[in-house]
Order: structure tokens, then C-alpha cells, then sequence
């Protein structure tokens, strides 16, 4: 069961997130903040999986509160309405494990819920596209690069831990270094965004 505190301050929208999440048989949402401050204290007292948090609220932000929560077990997601760069950047540094926008259907969020909690990241495609537009420097290292070249002509963890004599599980490790600067869900997305900015000539 993937345990939930929930942080809005919209009354309406945090009531319907609720009924929402808990129709999900492997969700459970254990405890409602209506601000940054109730927030840090929940994670704290409840220890839940997750927190999923707005950014503008009173007492402390999602974004404030994220940074608090920096060094928690507690995987964090912004849900708001901001697609903002500097918001992004800020919540990346803080750590969050996710940052999706609110016009997403809750489908999404469910899926996104599940994805963290197995240990990745996931960003909101147009928060990542703002991350790289006016920067076309390849955010990988020369042997990242490497790595997602030999994926992308199809070889499996095993063959690539060869050809570079690297152990599988080094192998892995620069897999999840590489899904998380391209923002990314899994292998075939980071192939995509690699070519798509041009980093494999």
C-alpha cells in the first residue's frame, strides 16, 4: 500500500484528490495539509510514501517545504498549476521526485504515484522542455553518452557491461543517472530526447 499525505489549500481540490486517489486499490491517503507548515509536520509525525504538494500556499510553500523535507524518506511531488522554470529548477534542486501539472488527468498522477515510489523521477514534459531550450549542451557525460548510444542500437545491460567492462550493476547506476538529467521515465524516452536534441552526433 503506497501511504499519501496530501498538501493543498484549496478546500475543494484537495477533498476531490482524496476521493480520487483512495478509488486506487494500492493507494492509501493518510493524512490532508492545508499549507507548507502542516506539510512537514505530517511527513514527520506519519512517515508516508509520498507527499504530493501545491506550491503557493500560506505559512510555507510546496517549494519551502520540499527543501525541508530534503533529507526525508518521503518521496516528494509538486502538483501545480506553474509551469515555470525557476519554480522547476528550484523544486530539482530541493530533490522532488516529481513535478507535474494539474491540468493532467488523475490517471496520470496515478501512474506517475507508482513510478516514484519504484525509485524514478518525473517531470512534466514542458517543465523538461524549458530545461533545454536555450542550453543545447549534452547534460551527459562522455560515458553516459556512451551508455545511451549502445541502448539506443538495442544492446541489453548485460552486453553494454561488456563492451565497456563494466560491472551490470555500474551499468544500471549511469542507466538511472541518465533518466534522471533528461527527465525522463524510461529508456526509450531518453533515446528520444537525446536524438531529438541532436546529442548523438
Amino acid at each position: 500500500m503506497i501511504r499519501i499525505v496530501l498538501a493543498e489549500d484549496q478546500g475543494m481540490l484537495l477533498g476531490a484528490m482524496r476521493s480520487l486517489l483512495s478509488m486506487e486499490e494500492d493507494i492509501e491517503v493518510v493524512g490532508l495539509a492545508k499549507n507548507g507548515e502542516e506539510a512537514i509536520q505530517l511527513v514527520n509525525e506519519l512517515q508516508p510514501d509520498v507527499c504530493i504538494m501545491d506550491i503557493e500556499m500560506p505559512v510555507k510553500t510546496g517549494l519551502d517545504a520540499a527543501e525541508a523535507l530534503r533529507g526525508s524518506d518521503c518521496k516528494i511531488i509538486i502538483l501545480t498549476t506553474f509551469a515555470r522554470p525557476g519554480y522547476f529548477e528550484r523544486a530539482r534542486k530541493a530533490g522532488v521526485r516529481g513535478y507535474l501539472l494539474k491540468e493532467s488527468p488523475i490517471e496520470e498522477l496515478v501512474n506517475s504515484i507508482r513510478i516514484i515510489v519504484d525509485g524514478r523521477r518525473i517531470y512534466a514534459p514542458e517543465l523538461v522542455d524549458f530545461v533545454y531550450e536555450d542550453d543545447s549542451e549534452n547534460p551527459l557525460t562522455e560515458r553516459e553518452s556512451q551508455v545511451l548510444e549502445l541502448i539506443a542500437e538495442g544492446k541489453t545491460t548485460k552486453e553494454i557491461a561488456a563492451e565497456l567492462f563494466l560491472a551490470a550493476g555500474t551499468v544500471r547506476n549511469y542507466i538511472s543517472t541518465i533518466l534522471e538529467k533528461l527527465g525522463v521515465g524510461n529508456r526509450i524516452e531518453a533515446i528520444a530526447r537525446f536524438k531529438e536534441k541532436g546529442w548523438n552526433k
